[in-house]
């Protein structure tokens, strides 16, 4: 066949049947995909050409090998994906420079010339799925059969990872199964002045693995941007952009040096994350809003697995919605022991459901589950008595004052009250300020003007808060790194009593955090404020050989200080038992 402006992609057409039919579920995401490629199918001015991709199929199936050396097999998602890369073309009008006959002078010619549509696609797949060996195909077809001079590139956020798109090629010239990897290998890379025929014409140097014949390099690089802008990669591979802790859009820096070239390709494959406030949400973003069409870009192709909702992990036959692969690439085995190891295991539990099944989660819930973090209903605690804990440890960026009131049953009301400057709400990713204006909503998220928080203008303003709720506050706990001021200032308005110092360390904070975490999952904590949902979710707790256990403040852009100040009044409340009967 050749181009046509009115055919369905053979592969697509053949997912698209099995959907239909019902035979392969598929997610809203996936589905919203589906709607586009119709949309492609539909456009005259969009061009689809079966040769490109029967050709890459044919050149992975009799050349390409394993990992581990084992003929290669393209699986059915791989060449769907593969498709959406090599079959889609249109036409734009240039003006070309034509020698003349001769060989002397020139002239420019107005002609249409066909370009690639697709220039980046993003797989958001689960683990297990096989995603790093498809860049690897993506990547060995361009280095091979591109008969121009590329720099092709894999990076991922460390050296090691992005070695795995590169080891199934060592593999494929060591073992050269196919004719035309053996007239690639054939010869030597000690011969460097006899004649060319007697070189080798691919190998993997110190460089990176390079093919001789046309120039052409791939080579591993450092996931960061100044490792990244600049160059002019015809192919980049980017794994696990998601799905790490990464503060870069390294995608937006390849792409930047990329756009030189008229046809590049970025292939961007992760599994989904439990970082929220990294730049991968924002791009995640921008993904949506191309899927549901608020933002037309036909340059980008976008596979997104996951379940729809968490009700359906308990039911195996929807688990293909987060991996397509599944039975294949990873066995249904695999998956039952995680959900076993979920349900027992709530450390887990977060992990899981974000790299397995592609629910994006809050956090790695080390200590407080999911169940756990939800908020109860709206309560006021109108002239109760009350501890207050406050974590000013954090004074140029998060300020946090934790209520805690004892309640007739045994359970405790949280109400919290943080503070941050304008500098740090300016500086936020797109992502995380959303969740941060949620925060300021609902009045848990104090902005304050400035660059660095004046704690005599918080201390004002938190005495102003707890005269107009009439809180009744009895004693005060607090974290003596960075709090001085704040406190002598208490202690001359409020007078001395109550005032305890909570100091951060195992040897203080494991016995209020084993009670804290007895009343969390007895549901006897009653806050209502998604700031403390968001701070529970954040709480990863280290435990030392004995069994103590301390909170980890290591990821500074992990909020956890309203738990650091629940913790302090806890304590503070303890102390001064006495002051509330």
């Amino acid at each position: 066949m050749a181009l046509s402006n009115t055919a369905t992609p053979k592969y697509y057409g053949q997912f698209r049947d099995a959907v239909m039919k019902g035979e392969i579920p598929v997610c809203e995401m996936i589905s919203l995909e589906m709607n586009r490629i119709d949309d492609l199918i539909a456009n005259p001015g969009i061009w689809y050409d079966d040769k490109a991709i029967d050709g890459f199929i044919a050149y992975c199936e009799e050349e390409l090998t394993l990992t581990d050396g084992a003929d290669l097999r393209l699986l059915d998602t791989f060449k769907l994906w593969a498709e959406q890369i090599f079959g889609w073309y249109y036409f734009v009008e240039r003006s070309v420079y034509v020698p003349n006959p001769d060989g002397h002078g020139g002239r420019y010619v107005r002609k249409n010339v066909k370009r690639r549509l697709i220039n980046k696609q993003y797989l958001i797949v689960a683990r297990g799925a096989a995603k790093s060996m498809y860049g690897s195909c993506v990547q060995n077809y361009f280095l091979n059969v591109d008969t121009s001079t590329t720099h092709q590139i894999t990076t991922a956020p460390t050296m090691k990872q992005a070695d795995e798109v590169m080891s199934p090629i060592r593999t494929a010239i060591t073992r050269s199964r196919g004719p035309f990897f053996r007239f690639l290998t054939d010869g030597s890379l000690q011969n460097t002045t006899g004649s060319k025929a007697n070189r080798v014409k691919l190998a993997s140097t110190k460089k990176g693995i390079e093919n001789f014949l046309t120039g052409s390099l791939l080579e591993v690089r450092p996931m960061s941007i100044n490792k990244l802008q600049g160059l002019r990669p015809k192919v980049s591979t980017v794994d696990e952009w998601l799905s790490g802790d990464i503060r870069e859009d390294v995608v937006g820096a390849i792409e930047q040096g990329a756009s030189k070239l008229d046809d590049y390709l970025i292939v961007a494959i992760s599994s989904e994350g439990t970082v929220r406030n990294g730049s991968g949400d924002t791009i995640k973003m921008e993904l949506l809003d191309i899927l549901k069409g608020d933002y037309i870009n036909p340059h980008v192709s976008i596979w997104y697995y996951r379940l729809d909702s968490i009700d359906e992990v308990a039911n195996p036959a929807m688990w293909i919605k987060a991996n397509p692969n599944i039975g294949k690439t990873v066995s249904y085995e695999t998956y039952q022991l995680d959900v076993e190891r979920a349900e027992k295991a709530p450390a887990a539990r977060n992990d899981i459901l974000a790299k397995r099944f592609g629910i994006p989660m809050e956090g790695y819930t080390y200590y407080f589950t999911y169940e756990e973090t939800l908020p109860h209903k709206k309560r006021d605690y109108w002239q109760l008595p009350c501890s207050l804990g406050g974590d000013l440890s954090q004074g140029d960026d998060f300020c946090s004052f934790t209520f805690l009131f004892p309640l007739s049953n045994g359970s405790f009301g949280v109400k919290t009250r943080n503070y941050i400057t304008e500098l740090t709400l300016k500086k936020l990713p797109a992502a995380i300020r959303m969740k941060y204006d949620q925060f300021i909503a609902e009045g848990s998220l104090i902005v304050m003007p400035g660059t660095v928080l004046d704690m005599m203008e918080v201390y004002e303003d938190l005495d102003n808060h707890i005269a107009q709720c009439d809180y009744d506050v009895r004693c005060f706990g607090y974290d003596p790194y960075n709090a001085k001021d704040f406190v002598a200032r208490w202690e001359s308005e409020n007078g001395p009593f109550g005032i305890e110092k909570v100091i951060q360390g195992a040897k203080t904070e494991s016995v209020p955090l084993g009670e804290l975490k007895k009343l969390s999952e007895e549901r006897m904590l009653l806050f209502d404020e998604e700031l403390m949902t968001f701070a529970m979710g954040n709480c990863i707790v280290m435990e030392d050989t004995n069994g103590n256990r301390k909170l980890l403040k290591k990821r500074y852009d992990a909020k956890i200080d309203a738990v650091a100040a629940m913790m302090d009044a806890f304590v503070a409340y303890k102390l001064n038992r006495e002051a509330f009967d």
